[in-house]
């Protein structure tokens, strides 16, 4: 079934809305039956075209799905991925309302910070890594405007891969930092461990993540530009979090991060 331009751009402003609101929506893929992977991309790019109208600034991108439980959860062989916009960034230690978001979880990754243009099929891991000059410990705060979290593929597509947060901590020159696959993160919530991993969660290093990404973005005549950040999978569970809660990071060889929802 084919879905029409009024039909997406409605798909569009009813997640504007929910996210505005912080008031999420039934699945688009029960209102929608015909959505596909395409027009969830295309319900995407919609409204990253309406931030960007109204200010924000593209700052790069996230990864999501990396982790096989969850690609089997959602009945697919590969992740997705969505935009990171500069509203979305908060300081490492900041307090954040809680409020603003329809249900939110919490997530360890190792962000990168590029400098070099990453454009071309066939981008590889060494790649990633010379075109990278610092990581950092970060958080990502993911949020869904599916009522419950009850997603499918095209669902968490088109809502910007759940996309809601960062938070990063100090960077890290990326010849001083140890093997990423290898780093492993704590996930501390209140002081009471909620989970552990390693990069090699993350596609088997973080940058065949940055990688995979880069790859994909070519075949919609995109790339990944300097000065971009990629946050590239989490490394642990994603925990929900709510309103009165400390959440820390602590990566080995990297430093910690923190963020307190208010």
């Amino acid at each position: 079934m084919s879905l029409t331009y009024v039909q997406l751009e409605e798909a569009a402003r009813l997640l504007r809305e929910a996210e505005h609101h912080a008031v999420p929506i039934d699945p688009l893929s029960a209102r929608l039956p015909g959505l596909d992977l395409a027009h969830a991309y295309a319900v995407q790019r919609d409204n990253v075209s309406w931030r960007l109208a109204d200010g924000a600034t593209v700052i790069g991108h996230k990864v999501g799905l990396t982790s096989p439980a969850m690609r089997r959860l959602l009945g697919v062989d590969e992740p997705d991925f969505g935009h990171l916009l500069d509203d979305m960034v908060h300081h490492d230690g900041a307090p954040v309302f809680a409020a603003h978001y329809c249900r939110p979880r919490i997530e360890p990754e190792i962000c990168f910070h590029l400098t070099e243009r990453l454009s071309e099929p066939g981008v590889t891991v060494e790649d990633v890594l010379r075109a990278t000059d610092a990581v950092a410990p970060a958080l990502e705060i993911v949020d869904s405007r599916i009522r419950d979290w009850r997603i499918t593929l095209v669902d968490t597509v088109a809502d910007n891969a759940s996309a809601a947060g960062l938070v990063c901590g100090p960077w890290i020159p990326v010849r001083d930092a140890p093997d990423l696959a290898a780093v492993t993160a704590d996930l501390i919530v209140d002081g009471e461990l909620a989970g552990s991993g390693s990069g090699r969660e993350v596609l088997g290093h973080p940058a065949a993540a940055v990688a995979w990404l880069a790859n994909t973005l070519a075949a919609f005549g995109a790339a990944l530009e300097p000065g971009h950040v990629v946050l590239p999978g989490a490394m642990t569970r994603a925990p929900f979090v709510r309103a009165g809660q400390k959440i820390e990071a602590r990566f080995e060889g990297l430093g910690t991060v923190s963020v307190t929802f208010v």
